[in-house]
């Protein structure tokens, strides 16, 4: 079977954590994936492990934060496999652990928003022509319970006591994102949703964190083969839909 005709997965932030474990899920169900990476020493090395288990990967270098690297990888995807149907917005920041909604810096917002925000929405925009040429997609939007507008109401949230303002906006927006290109692609075969990992021990999620990386990876998976007819423009966890 060529690349050609396989399916085509991007998954940004590949190189490690959940990333890396979505980017070897979708290559063991037979799908090329590639690993959408900012550094190329550390894609390199992300793919070569993967590819030393049998694995059809490959990488390419994409800085979400910069609209000509993801015009350029998106190109040479195009390029290379002529098709691109999957696409996991997985890369993300946060970088405002010790501050409160009434003095966290402009700064700060201005910079998780750009990777969280701003970088899925632009590769959602460039990847969505090659799905709608290929009559199938399915994107996969990395959000959080932390970006639930329910869980930040609720005065009795298990995540009442967490902060990370500018983290927590940038998530609720990317939510935002999920809906509005679900309803946009509502007439193609592409569908679009939000997932929460849980809270997984990854650099951002810690070592007292319960689940593994493949565990985290899990839900991501299943929404991004879902078969044709499957759910558009949801939000879930542990594959089941949650509150927005």
């Amino acid at each position: 079977m060529s690349d050609h005709d396989k399916r085509v997965a991007l998954v940004t932030g590949a190189n490690r954590g959940i990333g890396y474990a979505i980017a070897r899920g979708l290559a063991e169900q037979e799908i090329t994936a590639v690993l959408g990476v900012r550094d190329p020493n550390k894609g390199a090395a992300a793919c070569s492990s993967l590819q030393d288990q049998g694995l059809d990967t490959h990488f390419e270098l994409l800085d979400i934060t910069d609209e000509k690297s993801i015009r350029t990888a998106v190109t040479h995807i195009q390029d290379r496999f002529d098709r691109l149907d999957i696409l996991v917005n997985n890369a993300g920041i946060m970088i405002d652990g010790d501050a409160n909604v009434l003095n966290v810096s402009q700064h700060t917002i201005l910079k998780t928003l750009q990777t969280n925000v701003f970088g899925p929405l632009m590769l959602c925009q460039r990847c969505i022509p090659l799905m709608k040429a290929g009559g199938y997609g399915r994107i996969v939007n990395m959000a959080s319970s932390l970006g639930s507008l329910t869980e930040m109401a609720d005065p009795n949230s298990g995540y009442g006591e967490v902060e990370t303002p500018a983290y927590r906006l940038s998530k609720a927006a990317l939510n935002a994102i999920t809906t509005l290109i679900a309803k946009e692609v509502r007439d193609e075969n592409i569908l679009v949703n939000s997932v929460c990992p849980g809270w997984v021990r990854t650099d951002m999620g810690g070592d007292q964190a319960p689940l593994t990386p493949e565990q985290g990876a899990d839900t991501p998976l299943w929404l991004a083969t879902l078969p044709d007819g499957g759910p558009s423009g949801g939000f879930f966890s542990e594959r089941k839909q949650i509150p927005w």
